[in-house]
């Protein structure tokens, strides 16, 4: 029997064609089975339009605003339009500036390195290493995970009481979490930073792929996302937000592209006059089949009808979170609590299972790709699985002296999680497929993998 409701899924979209849906893959006891590819949130697999329109541009790829000829012009143009597509997707304000980058990891590094002197870094501990990070050469506070939204608020609020109100200062939080995929009150946060004189980015690495944002609705300064999570994985990643810091920064890269004017000194030097829009920092010749991807996604989902995918997505949400909670050895990890929105990504720790002796058994066995270990988010991960954030270690279990990952044993804590995540080209198939995986192990047992 399905362990869908069969009431629930007729007035719900088919998911949107994605590469490699038809892809096989072998099984450990023999033949093949079509693969379940449930870790989205790594990365999620190419949306079949996006695929499409990259091939249809590619045999006018030229050199992007560089050449006259008539394929250079044909690319620049896509470019640029690439730029407003995507500033039409967040809801840009008017003079917001769209930068292309390589990952959001990038995008928050570029937006560190234009931090004015003196500026003072907010962000929780429970952030992915991309937005945990890039501000360790500043002035940071690190803030304590907290265990409600109206907590991360409060804890906010008075972090922010605490400094120096006429300096500047930035908030760097998620949209949603890349390890429950809990989403965080952004527009609660960002009326926070606002009434203390701060700016806040918003990582939507998680959130952008799930659900719309809107940088004007959730009023955040920057907005930071990577195409291999929204269904275009050609390398390419998006700042977009605020112009000023940007534009009074030096270039994040110094050489073409991001230069306007460059001439010789007579003691032998160099005098350079930088761009002053998105170009500033985009020095060398950009990745144009990344950011047309991008912008190729975006219309998808735009014109795929995106509030119908979002149903969809907590249509499969509900119904992995109610299969895992009948099964009693199985402990889905979460701040917030069983009430919190998610999006499709949830985190799981199984009794008596090390985390990556599990992933490895849904693959072996079934054909099914999740993620394990700590998900570039170490502090986070320890917090939720009870151990101590500050204590050093690797990303996953260590393993014995014979290559494998160890058990916990009964009453230990588990050394890492399992991950599920799932998106707009997830079949109901893989979503049932996986409960009963995960049901068939349990039953079986770990002794008997």
């Amino acid at each position: 029997m399905s362990v869908l409701t069969p009431a629930a899924a007729p007035s719900l979209p088919a998911p949107l064609p994605v590469l490699g849906r038809d892809v096989t893959v072998p099984l450990a006891s023999g033949g093949e089975i079509t693969y379940a590819a449930l870790d989205y949130a790594a990365s999620a697999p190419a949306l079949q339009r996006v695929w499409d329109d990259v091939a249809a541009y590619a045999p006018y790829y030229g050199s992007v605003h560089r050449g006259a000829g008539h394929l250079s012009q044909v690319s620049t143009d896509l470019f640029e339009n690439a730029r407003r597509t995507v500033a039409d997707f967040l809801d840009c304000a008017d003079g917001h500036e769209v930068i292309f980058t390589r990952s959001t990891t990038d995008s928050l590094n570029l937006l560190a390195a234009a931090l004015p002197a003196g500026c003072r870094v907010f962000v929780f501990e429970t952030e992915h290493h991309a937005s945990l990070l890039p501000w360790r050469n500043s002035d940071v506070t690190y803030l304590d995970a907290p265990r409600t939204p109206r907590q991360a608020v409060e804890t906010l609020e008075h972090a922010l009481a605490d400094r120096d109100p006429h300096g500047p200062a930035l908030v760097c939080v998620t949209g949603a979490s890349n390890v429950t995929g809990e989403r965080w009150p952004v527009r609660e946060l960002a009326a926070a930073a606002h009434a203390h004189g701060a700016r806040i980015v918003l990582d939507a690495a998680q959130l952008a792929p799930h659900h719309p944002v809107s940088v004007r609705d959730l009023d955040v300064d920057w907005v930071a996302f990577s195409g291999h999570k929204l269904y275009a994985p050609f390398g390419s990643g998006v700042l977009a937000g605020r112009a000023d810091w940007l534009r009074a920064a030096e270039p994040y890269l110094a050489g073409g592209g991001a230069s306007r004017s460059v001439t010789r000194r007579t003691d032998g030097g160099v005098d350079v006059e930088w761009h002053e829009g998105a170009a500033r920092h985009e020095a060398g010749s950009p990745n144009v089949i990344g950011a047309y991807a991008i912008a190729a996604a975006c219309r998808a989902l735009t014109e795929a009808g995106f509030a119908s995918l979002v149903d969809r997505e907590q249509h499969l949400v509900r119904t992995v979170r109610d299969g895992l909670a009948e099964i009693p050895e199985v402990t889905v990890l979460s701040l917030f609590g069983d009430e919190a929105p998610r999006v499709g990504v949830l985190s799981f720790v199984v009794e008596g299972w090390d985390g990556s002796r599990f992933a490895a058994a849904l693959s072996a066995g079934y054909g099914i790709g999740v993620r394990d270990g700590l998900f570039c988010a170490h502090p986070l991960v320890r917090t939720l699985l009870g151990g101590d954030p500050r204590t050093p270690g690797e990303c996953g279990a260590p393993e014995n002296a014979a290559g494998n990952a160890p058990e916990s044993a009964p009453g230990e804590k588990p050394l890492n999680a399992i991950r599920v995540s799932f998106g707009a080209g997830t079949p109901d198939e893989h979503v049932e497929r996986f409960l009963r995986a995960v049901r068939e192990l349990v039953v079986r047992g770990a002794g008997r993998s």
